[in-house]
């Protein structure tokens, strides 16, 4: 599948926090980690368990940086 996101890092599920409606899932890529919060539907649609090879794919219009 092509998509027009341009900023896709590939890497592994190393958590998963379950709520109500949303679930917290880390994902490992390199040394770093990037946090995505997705639905709880998502999450049991696509079957994401921990140990999972995922693409995590960032699609924003706005970028901020501090210091």
């Amino acid at each position: 599948m092509e998509i027009s996101a341009r900023n896709q890092i590939k890497g592994s599920i190393v958590s998963i926090k379950h709520g109500a409606v949303m679930a917290e899932v880390v994902v490992e890529f390199d040394s770093h980690q990037i946090t995505s919060t997705i639905t709880m539907g998502a999450l049991e649609r696509l079957g994401l368990s921990v140990g999972d090879r995922v693409t995590a794919i960032i699609k924003a219009s706005d970028v901020i940086i501090g210091k």
